[in-house]
């Protein structure tokens, strides 16, 4: 890892951005409260200015940033789940069900994940105005329409890449003496599929955590992601591009941390890659 800077500099950007999600939505006085003036510049009272509403800046980009790594986090632990259970069913299932299956994923890839994502999300908010207590607050912030979305066009390229490598280690030898020791396909599965796995899809699912990340930002730049008055990333470069001209410096904020944090997940995803397989170098 020493010997590679871009994953230590992706690493050590990703432990400031976690610190930075958890304190710094305080900073400022707070991410919803108004304690300035609008467009305060940076480096005044408030570190890095003012909104349009005289919110705190630095305090809004530090919320946004928790909720693009729980949006992320929570994504890909679901789709890690879907997309690992489909692929070995594909690959030690009985025939009908390996078909099916994977006819299934193959299906899914035909449908562009942006467009599916707004189909859902548009599916789920009509009920919203039916839904009460905590499920309702979290339908009425976006947040559990935008994780359904993103989970439901995550997990095909898991379940390929699962089906995949898995195909290729069915046959190894330490694999064939536990099925002649009489071990059942979840034991294989589990004793000795899924050790060989892990590194390549812990790689794998950091270069997708970026891509969600993104696509989340997407869902609230177009206005059917994270709702106001909770500040996403997305949300917060469409409200910039009112006043684009007279102050650009508003727009640059979000753009420049969703940037670095996309280049921090893909540094460490190739890093992580080249570790486990340095013949991928």
């Amino acid at each position: 890892m020493r010997r590679d800077p871009l994953l230590m500099l992706g690493i050590g950007f990703l432990a400031i951005l976690v610190l930075f999600a958890v304190f710094g939505p305080v900073f400022g006085g707070g991410y919803l409260n108004t304690n300035g003036q609008a467009f305060e510049p940076p480096f005044g009272r408030h570190l890095l200015g003012t909104d349009v509403q005289g919110r705190d800046v630095l305090a809004r980009l530090a919320y946004g940033a928790r909720i693009s790594l729980c949006v992320g986090l929570t994504v890909q632990i679901l789709a890690l789940v879907l997309g690992v259970t489909a692929g070995m069913i594909g690959t030690f299932g009985p025939k009908w069900l390996r078909v099916t299956v994977m006819r299934f994923t193959d299906g899914m890839f035909a449908f562009p994940d942006i467009l599916l994502a707004i189909l859902i999300i548009g599916v789920l908010s009509t009920r919203t105005a039916s839904s009460e207590g905590l499920l309702g607050g979290v339908m009425t912030s976006g947040f559990l329409p935008v994780v359904v979305a993103l989970s439901i066009t995550a997990w095909p390229s898991l379940a390929r890449l699962t089906h995949t490598t898995a195909a290729s280690l069915k046959d190894r030898e330490f694999v064939v003496a536990a099925k002649a020791l009489g071990a059942s396909p979840f034991y294989v599965i589990v004793r000795h599929i899924l050790p060989q796995m892990w590194g390549i899809l812990l790689a794998v699912s950091m270069v997708e955590l970026a891509g969600t990340i993104l696509a989340e930002s997407t869902l609230s730049f177009l206005g059917i992601g994270i709702k106001p008055p909770y500040p996403s990333w997305g949300s917060m470069i469409n409200l910039a591009r009112d006043d684009i001209v007279s102050h650009p410096i508003w727009l640059l904020w979000p753009c420049l941390i969703l940037s670095l944090t996309i280049f921090a997940f893909n540094f460490v995803g190739d890093g992580l890659r080249a570790i486990i397989d340095p013949r991928r170098k």
